[in-house]
């Protein structure tokens, strides 16, 4: 009985060790599969640039839904009339309704802070009312541009009337 204890315990504990490694190896989870590649700088830039012509336009289509989808849940817009969330900001688009003639944009630089953040400065000049009110002719803006989930988005609006 003496040398059977020992033998007893010996085989438990390998058994035991056994079972262990079979379930740690089948309960691990599989390797995730590589990560898309990130896009490359001049992709982010063209994104970027696109993205923000694209306001422009919905803007002067009065098109609220591509604001609503494209800036950041957290962005803020800086104006003459204060700073403003993104909620406020849409509801005041479409409760002032602006008609735009024209616009252009022109000075187009982006400048990458990091991987996912970058800002990019222009200067606009448009023939626009908004309320009944002529926006100025001439600003120059910037916008800052956010990396989440793979896309990039709008997170904050400033312009500054040119002299």
């Amino acid at each position: 009985m003496t040398t059977r204890l020992p033998l007893v315990i010996v085989l438990t504990l390998v058994f035991a060790s056994f079972a262990h490694a079979q379930t740690t190896a089948t309960a691990s989870p599989s390797p995730a599969p590589s990560p898309k590649p990130g896009m490359s700088r001049a992709q982010s830039q063209r994104m970027i640039i696109a993205t923000e012509k694209k306001f422009w336009e919905a803007w002067k289509n009065k098109d609220m839904k591509f604001f609503k989808a494209n800036l950041a849940a957290d962005a803020i817009m800086i104006g003459d009339s204060g700073v403003a969330d993104k909620k406020t900001a849409v509801s005041a688009m479409e409760g002032t309704p602006c008609e735009v003639t024209t616009y252009e944009l022109s000075d187009i630089k982006v400048t990458f802070l990091n991987s996912s953040t970058a800002i990019m400065t222009y200067k606009s000049t448009q023939d626009a009312t908004c309320g009944g009110e002529k926006v100025p002719p001439t600003v120059w803006s910037s916008s800052t541009y956010v990396m989440r989930g793979g896309r990039w988005y709008a997170a904050s609006h400033q312009e500054t009337t040119a002299k």
